[in-house]
């Protein structure tokens, strides 16, 4: 027996057989076990003599499946430019500026004498719309910033629909424009800059105009008012609601409805409803639980017909009812609170205010209502008269620390306790007969004559 270790076995090719670990020396040839014997696959790149892996065939490389992908992006593209053509972004113009200067202070009484130094069309503001550090036109399908100054054009935005109107809140501008039918897209614009800081669609009527308070503001109409708050999110629906989702929603139908105000989160409204043997005079919260039910703080039917809301606080509103020849004041809760005689011509309250809209303004102490003919300043604590000026031409505005109210011919300072007039002010408003609304900006007044704006200084 030799008893000296051997040496593996050779394959082969030229690879050692190991000895199984239990087998006896001289067994290693016939029980060694081949742990190579298993086929080793190997991967692609691995030995040189390895085989490359078998690459599976796309299902895409056929020639009708490459047709089908071309299609599918072309489909997209033609309907991504459809879209596009069709957009509102493609019939926008949006013209915007840098902020502008400050402007120079107001003059620390108002001057002897105010003369016209610019005028622009703008049909499409009641009233002046003057906000930061701009003034702000609208006419046609355009609405336009201008330096308060010179009436030079500073920013432009403009839509391929016409201007329903243009208003001002929350130091900003409200262009309103119309789609088909209805007044229902609204853009809220920066008055500094021009830039577009949002945009809402809603259900305006066609001749609405905009009311508001410091956090809301109503589009007037004759059977809807659509209520948005400050980012132009629609809060409350009133009336007739078009495309019903959830009926019996309004807390009543058929109603035409007159003049509309606001003040403290409260919109109130005359409304005329069948079955009603006179006007009503309803007051709900702008800001109920849901926007397609509106939550009534008070509804009342009044003692007449052709009545007319004149002014809203938190705790009172004031309505005008030309039979009885009366300004009724209603508390909170609805509660007639008092009434005051009215001595106006009968012509003054024959119709609703122009839109909806009563014509006020505020001043440092009162509010001011133009009944037609007549300017009267109600407190604003609780809207009793004060006193009221004969012969004007709309309501009065606070400029240079004193009150200013508009007259034929020119402008009336008026004390605003008494109602004094302490002196007049020539105004060439070349040939313009009509009502005018005031609006102050830094040293300029402007006034609103039907639709031209025209600034003095």
């Amino acid at each position: 027996m030799n008893d000296e270790p051997t040496e593996p076995e050779q394959d082969a090719g030229g690879r050692h057989r190991r000895p199984h670990p239990a087998a006896a020396p001289n067994q290693s040839a016939v029980l060694a076990e081949d742990v190579l014997r298993t086929p080793v696959v190997p991967t692609f790149g691995e030995g040189r003599h390895a085989a490359p892996e078998t690459v599976r065939r796309s299902p895409w490389n056929r020639g009708r499946d490459r047709a089908v992908a071309v299609a599918i992006v072309v489909v997209v593209a033609v309907a991504g430019t459809v879209l596009w053509l069709n957009s509102d972004i493609r019939h926008t113009t949006s013209e915007t500026a840098d902020a502008g200067p400050a402007l120079p202070d107001p003059p620390t009484s108002v001057p002897a004498s105010l003369t016209q130094v610019w005028q622009a069309p703008s049909p499409a503001t009641p009233v002046p719309v003057a906000e930061d550090t701009s003034v702000v036109t609208g006419a046609g399908n355009e609405v336009l910033g201008r330096d308060p100054v010179t009436g030079q054009v500073r920013w432009r935005y403009a839509r391929d629909i016409p201007l329903c109107t243009v208003g001002g809140a929350w130091s900003k501008a409200l262009a309103v424009y119309r789609k088909e039918t209805q007044c229902s897209e609204v853009t809220m614009l920066d008055p500094s800059t021009g830039k577009r800081t949002a945009q809402r669609n809603g259900d305006a009527e066609l001749g609405t105009r905009l009311v508001g308070d410091d956090s809301h503001v109503t589009a007037t109409g004759t059977k809807l008012l659509n209520t948005w708050r400050d980012d132009l999110v629609k809060s409350v629906e009133y009336g007739e609601v078009p495309a019903i989702v959830n009926p019996n929603r309004q807390p009543r139908t058929g109603c035409v409805f007159g003049s509309v105000g606001t003040a403290s989160g409260r919109v109130g409204v005359i409304e005329r409803c069948p079955g009603d043997p006179a006007d009503r005079l309803s007051v709900f919260k702008a800001t109920p639980k849901e926007a397609d039910t509106p939550e009534e703080i008070f509804t009342t039917v009044l003692a007449g017909r052709r009545a007319q809301l004149v002014a809203m606080t938190g705790k009172t509103t004031a309505v005008a009812l030309p039979e009885q020849k009366v300004l009724v004041l209603f508390d909170a809760e609805g509660n007639q609170r008092t009434a005051y005689p009215l001595d106006l011509p009968p012509g003054d309250l024959a119709q609703d205010p122009p839109h909806g809209a009563p014509v006020v303004d505020e001043g440092m102490e009162n509010l001011y209502w133009f009944t037609g003919s007549k300017t009267m300043a109600l407190s604003k604590a609780d809207l009793t008269p004060k006193w009221t000026l004969n012969g004007t031409l709309g309501p009065g505005r606070a400029f240079a620390s004193q009150l200013v109210v508009p007259i034929p011919g020119g402008l009336a300072v008026v004390d605003e306790a008494s109602g004094r007039t302490l002196r007049t002010i020539g105004v060439d408003r070349h040939g313009y007969p009509g009502p005018v609304r005031l609006e102050p900006l830094g040293p300029v007044l402007l006034e609103q004559r039907g639709d031209t704006l025209a600034a003095l200084r």
